[in-house]
């Protein structure tokens, strides 16, 4: 091995360069989880259960492909470094394909669902192969624990404002295009934008940052990935930030239902989304100081039960009381930009402890499981609220018709909006507090 000397400071360019990719993130992991469920239930008249099976089924399919991807672009050598060739390739695929899934046919409903299953495979095939070299790049251009956390906060902070263009903008689009299948393919287009410079920001921002030389990791996939999940730090972080990535899928998929069932105004869903993810922006100075006083794995305790307590008493939301909601989302917002901060700058600790103790280069190995499981508890987030609507009865429409939903489907969306959420970001607690990653053995 050839040990190429790492500066431990990273340049204004490359942190700003490096969060950019955070919009790329921020609008394909925010818009199909915010919208996609209520486009085929609302607008194609597919039922609730089905329609939570396709928004599931395609990102399941991550859970084969992203280690794959990861121990790829870990054997890659290029002038680019290992991670840039696969970034640019899913930046370049990853917008037309959104566009498609919007795109296809509005009757019927089979064909419709089928349509969208097919191109949201694809396109989360093409999400995968950005995400997982991006995740992956912090543990490589920097030895030092403490800038991987600036580094974390930059991408946070714009991952927040990301998701507050992406998530309050995705709605507007489709409300100032009309509703309906042309407000959705609007929209399709909008997001594509966003996704386009964001990832292609990335790969041109981080074109300056250096890249730690390791010795290759050579072995089979199958092997790799058990060595990963055997890293006891990196299967407690990972299980924990499941968990509570399910709890969240859940929130984004039910604001559309919140707003119109339990609020009674449609366009509340835009504040709610704003609610949630504006606060981000703002306190994560505060959640870097609190990285840098209490550490980060009580950092995201404290996050994880300030989400839990705002969840919870979004279970008392009704008509008219839009602005105690808005309070307890943007208390909500608060712990839900820690919940995304905090594991995101813990990731590149343990992996480079790993490195440190093994030698072997196996950073896409953990960023592509890592993001295979987060994109799943995502993907089951949606499924799950889809799933409890159908048990509850909800009434699937077409076009802009507005039917009566039973009591039932009511009471599900209240629940699926707050207290589902809850009780999965309080059960990760328990997990989370078992994290332990020796200083000693970071480098």
């Amino acid at each position: 091995m050839t040990a190429v000397p790492s500066p431990t400071r990273l340049g204004r360019g490359v942190h700003v360069g490096y969060a950019l990719g955070s919009v790329g993130t921020a609008a394909f992991g925010t818009v199909p989880g915010l919208l996609l469920l209520f486009y085929l239930t609302d607008v194609l008249g597919v039922a609730a259960g089905i329609a939570g099976l396709v928004v599931f089924a395609p990102k399941a399919w991550d859970v084969l492909l992203n280690p794959w991807i990861g121990s790829r672009s870990d054997r890659t050598a290029s002038r680019w470094g290992p991670r840039r060739p696969w970034m640019l390739a899913g930046g370049l695929a990853l917008p037309p394909l959104f566009v498609l899934v919007f795109a296809g046919p509005g009757a019927p409903p089979g064909a419709a669902a089928a349509w969208v299953a097919v191109t949201f495979l694809l396109a989360a095939t093409a999400y995968g192969c950005f995400q997982v070299p991006y995740v992956a790049q912090p543990a490589e251009i920097t030895d030092d624990p403490g800038e991987r956390a600036t580094l974390m906060s930059w991408r946070v902070a714009v991952l927040a404002l990301g998701i507050l263009v992406a998530g309050a903008g995705a709605p507007a689009v489709v409300d100032a295009f009309g509703g309906g299948r042309g407000g959705h393919l609007a929209m399709a287009v909008f997001v594509a934008l966003l996704l386009a410079l964001g990832m292609l920001g990335a790969v041109a921002g981080t074109r300056a940052a250096p890249t730690l030389s390791r010795v290759r990791s050579e072995g089979r996939l199958s092997a790799t990935v058990a060595v990963a999940w055997r890293a006891r730090p990196f299967r407690v972080l990972l299980t924990g930030f499941v968990v509570q990535a399910l709890g969240i899928g859940v929130m984004l998929a039910g604001v559309p239902y919140y707003s119109r069932q339990v609020l009674g105004d449609p366009a509340a869903g835009s504040l709610l989304f704003g609610a949630l993810v504006g606060p981000a922006i703002l306190v994560m100075p505060l959640w870097l100081r609190v990285s840098r006083r209490l550490g980060k794995r009580s950092g995201l305790l404290l996050a994880s039960a300030l989400f839990v307590v705002g969840a919870t008493g979004l279970a008392v939301g009704d008509a008219g009381g839009t602005g105690l909601v808005l309070a307890l989302v943007v208390l909500v917002g608060i712990g839900y930009a820690g919940m995304q901060m905090f594991p995101l700058a813990m990731l590149p600790d343990v992996i480079a402890a790993d490195e440190a103790a093994s030698g072997q280069r196996r950073a896409g190995v953990f960023t592509g499981v890592w993001t295979a499981a987060e994109t799943l508890g995502l993907a089951v987030g949606p499924g799950l609220l889809g799933g409890l609507l159908a048990l509850a009865g909800y009434v699937s429409t077409t076009g802009d018709d507005v039917v009566a939903q039973p009591g039932t489907a009511v009471t599900a969306v209240r629940l699926g909006f707050s207290v589902v959420p809850a009780l999965l970001v309080l059960a990760s607690l328990p997990v989370l507090a078992r994290y332990r990653l020796d200083p000693q053995e970071t480098p």
